[in-house]
């Protein structure tokens, strides 16, 4: 993985929590799951904007079939790696703990 991409990583992480942080802050009578469903919803958005802005042609989205990624589709799989890696935390921190939902995190772990 390239410097920029994993460095990216990193930022984005950090950037997710900080955003939980935030919405805990200022909306302190939602519950753990709930702020963290919010952060769910803000990624959402945010990473099907981005991947709508990356496709390159709108005729053929998935072409030239394995090809390398673009950098602006790399920077979107980053940043929802990033995500899946804060959720992933979040799932061992709340109180109601589900094995089913962190094998779902890791293998999507793994597909990015």
């Amino acid at each position: 993985m390239e410097d920029y991409i994993v460095r990216l990583v990193v930022v984005a992480i950090i950037s997710w929590a900080a955003m939980f942080i935030i919405v805990r802050k200022f909306c302190p009578h939602l519950s753990f799951s709930s702020c963290n469903r919010i952060v769910s919803i803000i990624h959402a958005a945010f990473v099907v904007t981005l991947a709508s802005l990356s496709v390159e042609d709108w005729s053929c989205p998935a072409c030239p079939l394995a090809s390398r990624s673009s950098p602006s589709q790399m920077r979107t799989l980053a940043i929802s790696l990033a995500y899946l890696i804060y959720d992933l935390m979040c799932c061992l921190f709340d109180s109601h703990f589900s094995v089913d939902n962190s094998v779902h995190h890791l293998v999507n772990l793994k597909c990015n």
